[in-house]
């Protein structure tokens, strides 16, 4: 099993839909499931008002990899934690390929049973930092390239990266809001424009 962890905004679920795409292009057409939490209890209280339950066991237990997004939603909720403990053992026992994400490590979730922690523990637990510098950059010129009309000076490029360290996510907000106020108000991509930018992620 696969355990990833880190603060919103880093990319979990990048990860998985990259993952995912890799498996799917697997020549031996592999049964790959992709789910979040809170999508597994949705059809799991449906399955279980339809009497389908057995039919949900089946459609997971079938699978060749399951990729599930953000498990901490599982906390407090009992009869999921019990169906995903019975179904992570199936698979794992069928060596199958486990994949979980979550904003926090296994013994730091909350309201989850002690035994899902130690199932989620027993594989390799990866934390996923904030990007570095060079990453950051990289991640925004990158982005650039949805705006082909637009040039953006080194330097602008170079503050934002600077400036914006806390995620991802933030990282590429910024640039869009700089984007936003050049084409809606027709400010220049410029330090001024982007000092106004910025002052939100300053502290």
């Amino acid at each position: 099993p696969l355990f990833l962890h880190s603060d919103v905004g880093m990319g979990k679920t990048h990860i998985l839909h990259a993952i995912t795409n890799i498996l799917f292009e697997n020549k031996e057409k592999l049964n790959v499931v992709y789910t979040n939490a809170e999508e597994f209890t949705s059809e799991l209280i449906d399955a279980i008002q339809e009497n389908r339950l057995n039919d949900f066991r089946q459609q997971y237990k079938s699978c060749d990899a399951i990729l599930l997004d953000d498990i901490h939603f599982l906390a407090g909720k009992q009869a999921a934690q019990e169906e995903f403990f019975h179904l992570f053992n199936a698979l794992y026992q069928s060596k199958k390929q486990i994949v979980i994400t979550s904003d926090r490590p296994p013994r730091d979730i909350s309201h989850l049973e002690k035994r899902l922690k130690s199932r989620f523990g027993s594989g390799v637990i990866i934390e996923i930092g904030p990007p570095q510098f060079e990453t950051r950059e990289a991640i925004l010129r990158a982005e650039t390239k949805k705006y082909p009309k637009l040039t953006f000076p080194d330097e602008i490029i170079r503050e934002i990266a600077e400036t914006v360290t806390s995620n991802i996510r933030e990282l590429k907000a910024a640039l869009q809001q700089l984007v936003n106020r050049h084409e809606l108000g027709e400010e220049p991509l410029n330090s001024d424009t982007l000092s106004s930018v910025l002052s939100y992620y300053q502290t």
